[in-house]
């Protein structure tokens, strides 16, 4: 189980620097696609926090 989430979400922060560089290529607003690649790469460390704290 543990390996399927790893490549979820691998496959999600690939989609989402796909999707950015669309955005740096003028193909869709930038504005969209810098906050979905943040989000994507910031959702481990929160995860990992919350783990540390809940402990």
């Amino acid at each position: 189980m543990k390996w399927m989430v790893f490549w979820l979400y691998l496959s999600l922060v690939a989609a989402a620097f796909f999707f950015n560089v669309l955005g740096l290529l003028n193909l869709y607003p930038i504005y969209l696609t810098a906050p979905f690649l943040f989000f994507v790469l910031f959702l481990p460390v929160y995860v990992v926090n919350r783990q540390k704290r809940l402990k």
